[in-house]
């Protein structure tokens, strides 16, 4: 059998990897995809897009709770099966829609991992293809905890695809996904516990921050144990027992499920990258500043599966798979360099964050300003009845540029990306503070947190 040969090939079909080959194939290039999952990426089939669906009947759910007596009569309440219907209807068309949209651009699809047989050389689907240059896009998968008793853990793919929500649910892992998936089965209505290895949620948060949160989720009936290392699942008759230690002692909370939220990894193991001279690490492919690998120059990585450093969301990745287009197609003349990028968590209330946090500004020896309050009598959060309004600043007292700003709020998602244009416009406090916001909206409150 011939072997196929391409000038690019990329393997995953998310954000990163369709961008990069959409662009390869409009310049002209023979282009090939492949992926072991139905096509379109983790982020619209089963990340943020259905995620945020969800999301969205709860917040508006916490809005009527907050409202009660304010000219809420009665408090809705939610249909999980018909949410989930709701849900399919913005993730059943992406695989297809994928898919014809590639072939249209007259981009070949393999639905196999491929593995590196050489340096230049795939096995896919049983035939054996040579690329010029091969992108590496596969994203990341949950990370496998390794206890006795882990074939009883579902995932995050399993919680969004729930038929029926269950009376009671763990999720083991307080990170963005655990707590995101904790907010949405307490407000419909599961008794929730999340238990985490460290002594808080979000650790890469703003630690003053996330104290709101943890506080905001206990009022919401979520059960946290913290310093807690799970050990052991057993299945019992209609539950599942988790035992999990604390400082040497064994103890245990029964469920109707388990999740594991611990968090996720590079989705690499699959490809057989040392046939391929592909170096890697544990955050993934190892990259230069060109997102080229660092031992074999004909592959390219971008997204959540390669080592750049950058934070793994769909927005980063689509900057990433910039770069690597572009280095493909005009040589590397591209350098990574990435502005400041901001995080959200879609929990009630949200909890966003860009640029440094207090530590981190102190650790960097800068000369700086903390502004941190907690503003529930606010206007924007008092219309609304909602008593969690906290934010914290980090200011350089010698330039006066904002260098982190970390929010919790109702808003705080669109709130952080006005801190977004303020930090990569290189404002000064004083700029900001002179701007005419519209009010009263959640984004003239900024002008009030430096």
């Amino acid at each position: 059998m011939a072997i196929k040969e391409y000038d690019v090939f990329v393997i995953g079909t998310g954000t990163a990897g369709k961008s990069v080959a959409y662009d390869c194939a409009a310049e002209g290039m023979k282009v090939a995809i492949a992926d072991n999952r139905e096509f379109g990426g983790t982020c619209a089939n089963r990340g943020c897009d259905p995620k945020k669906v969800l999301v969205g009947v709860t917040e508006a759910l916490h809005l009527s709770e907050n409202l009660k007596e304010k000219g809420i009569v009665s408090v809705p309440k939610i249909d999980w099966a018909v949410l989930q219907q709701f849900k399919s209807t913005f993730t059943d068309a992406v695989p297809a829609a994928t898919e014809r949209d590639l072939k249209e651009a007259g981009i070949e699809m393999y639905h196999q991992s491929p593995k590196f047989l050489d340096e230049n050389t795939l096995s896919v689907e049983g035939k054996t293809v040579k690329a010029k240059k091969i992108v590496i896009a596969t994203g990341q998968k949950p990370m496998e905890l390794k206890i006795p008793g882990r074939e009883h853990l579902r995932i995050s793919d399993d919680f969004l695809n729930l038929e029926e929500l269950p009376e009671s649910i763990v999720f083991v892992g307080a990170g963005y996904i655990g707590m995101e998936f904790a907010h949405i089965a307490a407000c419909c209505g599961a008794k929730v516990t999340v238990i985490e290895f460290g002594d808080r949620p979000l650790s890469p948060f703003e630690a003053d921050i996330v104290s709101h949160l943890t506080k905001a989720s206990d009022e919401l009936g979520i059960t946290f144990i913290f310093n807690a290392k799970v050990s052991e699942v057993e299945k019992l008759q209609k539950n599942y027992r988790v035992s999990f230690q604390i400082n040497g002692k064994t103890d245990s909370v029964d469920t109707r499920m388990v999740f594991n939220t611990a968090g996720r990894v590079p989705s690499i193991d699959e490809l057989d990258l040392e046939n391929g001279n592909v170096a890697f690490e544990d955050n993934g492919i190892s990259v230069n500043e060109f997102l080229q690998n660092t031992t074999n120059k004909n592959v390219y990585a971008c997204g959540d599966v390669s080592a750049s450093g950058s934070l793994p969301l769909t927005p980063t990745s689509s900057q990433e798979a910039r770069i690597v287009s572009l280095n493909i197609r005009k040589g590397n003349t591209t350098k990574m360099d990435f502005p400041p990028v901001p995080s959200v968590v879609f929990t009630i209330p949200q909890v966003a964050s860009i640029g440094l946090t207090e530590d981190e500004a102190k650790k960097e020896g800068y000369n700086i300003t903390i502004e941190y309050k907690s503003v529930p009598k606010w206007f924007n959060a008092k219309r609304i009845n909602e008593n969690v309004y906290a934010y914290k600043t980090i200011v350089d007292k010698d330039r006066n540029l904002i260098l982190g700003a970390h929010i919790i709020a109702s808003e705080a998602g669109e709130m952080i990306n006005l801190f977004v244009l303020a930090m990569c416009g290189k404002l000064t406090t004083e700029n900001l503070k002179a701007m005419i916001f519209a009010y009263p909206t959640w984004g003239n409150d900024i002008k009030g947190m430096v």
